[in-house]
């Protein structure tokens, strides 16, 4: 059911175990532009990004509300993002993303940064209910085992870039958090 979102406080740092997520950089420029052009990063989500708009992200990233870099704790290894778009798909729900580098895949890394993204946005106050969604393609088992991990559900199915896509989502009603 859709809701209403109020905007999410920014700029924001979410510390976890293993990791910090922060604004974007200066110096998280490079590895931000590996998650848009590295093909396997990009299997599931249309492909390397064309270089022309990489240059225009790279301008616009530093600093973009919502978007985090996810960094280790022991420094400042980028190891991806996770963003927020409070309104992403024009019906009030926040929509969760995320993409990190294959080299940090298998680690728990990107389990642990979205877990740490879906609690705190579904902590904001705002009207009720508060919904986080996300969104994936059906061939992407690695993701979805992800979301189901992190306490959402699969909510829909639906066809969307000329590819199957899941819809997933966790909500805050009133006092408890249902997936």
């Amino acid at each position: 059911m859709p809701s209403s979102s109020a905007p999410l406080p920014w700029p924001v740092e979410l510390p976890t175990d293993r990791l910090v997520l922060r604004p974007v950089t200066a110096g998280d420029v490079p590895a931000v532009s590996r998650l848009w052009t590295d093909p396997e990063v990009r299997r599931h989500l249309g492909g390397p990004v064309a270089p022309e708009t990489v240059e225009l992200r790279e301008r616009g990233c530093v600093g973009f509300p919502g978007l985090l870099a996810v960094v280790s704790r022991d420094g400042d290894t980028v190891l991806g993002t996770v963003s927020l778009d409070p309104d992403a798909r024009d019906d009030g729900r926040t929509e969760v993303s995320y993409s990190f580098l294959p080299e940090h895949w298998g680690r728990g890394y990107a389990r642990e940064a979205v877990a740490r993204v879906v609690s705190w946005a579904l902590d904001q106050p705002g009207p009720e209910p508060r919904t986080v969604i996300a969104v994936t393609q059906e061939a992407n088992a690695r993701s979805r085992r992800l979301l189901a991990s992190v306490g959402m559900s699969h909510t829909g199915s639906f066809v969307e870039y000329d590819a199957p896509q899941v819809l997933y989502a966790a909500v805050r009603d009133g006092a408890h958090v249902a997936s």
